[in-house]
């Protein structure tokens, strides 16, 4: 339903500039190129060319965009408020009307000048609405990302930029709605500086939307565990306050010079001088993992093999994980065979010689293993397998020991309504769950627990629960390694990569591919 109604508006958007161009002078035909034609427009209104550029900002540059279309329209001598609503929320409508009209005439700049209000009130007017209402749209419709790691490779590669739908799972009510307009969670040019002010905290609300969370969907949540982060530069959601607290993170530990917290919180806020910041949780950085499992399902990994319910799970297509290739003891020419396996120059690099045993161990999508596996020197390809990582993967405990992020589980994903035994052996799997995400006092005593008080044996889930996991699962920070992911984090659907680009050069492939 959101992809049809998606391409259903762009095809208007682009068949009403269409006439609008040919009504204004313009080939209508660069109607129909992205980006040359706000160039045409910013050049036509006399807009200064820096907002040409400035919309190519992530993020904020598609609110540039809306008012550059405002002051277009407003050349057609519609400058009334209605006007500016119409070209923000129906444009797909609103430009083949303007274009296609013969009532609507291009008046330029004639028309512009006439109007009652100066010039330049205008053009504060139309920048006024066009962040309000590119507000409620980032808020209620759509937003746009930009992915800044590989973990979803080559599913997602850094530098796509994503719409993601906020209206197919249904929009949130903004829990932190005091705000600065255009970023999530830290302030234009600042790495530790909050953009937000929690003054005013609303409870969880969600709009209907069209569908529910399905497995293998790609989605865009709160990160669960970034709701306390150590406020500094590299430290954030890449190397989570918990980790650090439990000794988990080896790379902040050799930062500390070999300090261990052991979970005393008091000595890592003394050791960091006060340098924590407590996000609400619609406020902790914004992640994209593909949903493996719903509440409901048991998950369950064997050598690296995903297992849904005791199936095994989908594949993507451009997925990637570690694969050790034997060789008959001669070389692989990885050069001559890079666009064939789909590999960058950094991944090339960082392949290095062949080892002692004649073999590699390399990052390849499912199709680029099979193209290897065909080559006369290569004796087999299998999959690279992690050791086991005690106490290093969720839910931390004795049962969890001998896991990795290869085997791993099997763990039931809590559903809404559905209703567990609490027990000494399972309460480090929901403890967070009962106590962060549902909001209640958790109280344990030798085996026995009080909820709000109130002593329980069991405990029914108030919410739904997923799994989280990365296409490329060997460099994916996922809930293997911090838990579930619960519905109030959803934040949407990721849904098409609308622009993607590699050391400065577009990829022009990528562009309005619909994520799957």
């Amino acid at each position: 339903m959101g992809l049809i109604i998606f391409i259903i508006g762009v095809i208007g958007w682009h068949a009403g500039m269409y006439g609008m161009f040919k009504k204004a002078g313009i080939e209508p035909w660069k109607a129909l190129i992205p980006f040359y034609n706000t160039w045409l427009i910013v050049e036509k209104t006399g807009i200064k060319k820096l907002w040409f550029w400035l919309q190519l900002i992530p993020i904020a540059g598609q609110f540039i965009t809306i008012w550059i279309t405002i002051i277009f329209v407003m050349h057609f001598g519609k400058v009334d408020m209605i006007a500016h609503t119409l070209t923000v929320f129906f444009p797909f409508a609103y430009f083949p009307y303007l274009g296609f009209s013969e009532k609507i005439r291009y008046g330029g700049e004639k028309v512009f000048k006439l109007y009652k209000k100066p010039v330049s009130r205008e053009w504060i007017d139309a920048g006024v609405f066009a962040v309000v209402a590119a507000t409620i749209i980032r808020t209620f419709v759509f937003e746009a990302y930009v992915i800044p790691t590989g973990s979803m490779e080559k599913t997602l590669l850094v530098n796509d930029f994503l719409f993601v739908s906020k209206m197919s799972y249904g929009p949130r009510v903004p829990s932190t709605p005091l705000s600065f307009p255009f970023v999530h969670n830290t302030m234009p040019f600042s790495q530790t500086t909050p953009s937000y002010i929690k003054a005013v905290q609303l409870p969880y609300k969600r709009i209907q939307g069209w569908e529910v969370v399905k497995r293998n969907d790609v989605v865009v949540f709160n990160f669960p565990a970034g709701d306390t982060i150590i406020n500094l530069p590299n430290y954030g959601s890449a190397h989570p306050y918990y980790d650090v607290l439990a000794d988990r993170d080896q790379t902040a530990i050799s930062w500390q010079s070999g300090e261990k917290f052991h979970g005393d919180r008091a000595k890592l806020n003394e050791y960091y001088e006060n340098q924590l910041l407590v996000h609400p949780w619609d406020k902790t950085d914004n992640y994209i993992k593909r949903c493996v499992a719903v509440g409901g399902d048991t998950i369950q990994v064997k050598n690296g093999v995903l297992f849904i319910d005791s199936k095994e799970a989908f594949i993507a297509q451009n997925s990637q994980t570690d694969y050790v290739i034997k060789t008959n003891g001669t070389s692989i020419d990885f050069g001559a065979i890079q666009k064939q396996i789909n590999v960058t120059d950094e991944e090339l690099e960082a392949i290095g010689q062949l080892q002692k045993d004649s073999t590699y161990t390399i990052n390849l999508t499912h199709e680029a293993k099979g193209f290897i596996e065909k080559l006369p020197n290569v004796i087999s390809v299998k999959n690279y397998v992690f050791p086991e990582m005690p106490g290093l993967m969720f839910p931390f405990n004795s049962s969890s020991a001998s896991w990795s992020p290869d085997n791993y589980g099997p763990l039931y994903i809590p559903k809404k309504g559905a209703t567990v035994t609490l027990s000494k052996d399972n309460i480090d799997i929901y403890r967070r769950l009962i106590s962060v995400y549902e909001g209640h006092q958790l109280d344990e005593t030798g085996g026995t627990f009080k909820v709000d008080g109130q002593p329980v044996t069991t405990y029914t889930f108030k919410y739904n629960y997923y799994w989280m996991m990365g296409d490329n699962r060997h460099n994916s920070q996922d809930c293997r390694f911090w838990g579930f992911v619960p519905e109030t984090h959803v934040v949407g659907k990721a849904s098409m990569i609308w622009f993607s680009w590699e050391k400065g050069v577009p990829r022009w492939k990528r562009l309005f591919n619909i994520i799957r």
